[in-house]
C-alpha cells in the first residue's frame, strides 16, 4: 500500500508541474500575440516608406 500512495503523489506531482507549464506556456503565447497585435498598427504606416531596415546589397571591401 506504501509504494501505491508515493506513486498517487508522484502522479499528482506531475499532473501539477503540467498545468503550470501549461499556463506558463499560454501567458508567454498571449504576451507575444499582444505585442504583435501592437507592433501591427505601426507596420502598417511604415511599409509604405521607401526606405529599407537593411541595404539590399552587402559592402564591397
Amino acid at each position: 500500500m506504501h509504494e501505491y500512495e508515493l506513486q498517487q503523489l508522484r502522479t499528482s506531482d506531475l499532473i501539477r508541474r503540467a498545468d503550470h507549464e501549461r499556463l506558463v506556456r499560454e501567458a508567454a503565447r498571449a504576451r507575444r500575440a499582444a505585442r504583435h497585435a501592437a507592433n501591427t498598427d505601426t507596420a502598417e504606416h511604415e511599409s509604405h516608406s521607401r526606405r529599407f531596415r537593411r541595404p539590399r546589397f552587402a559592402r564591397t571591401a
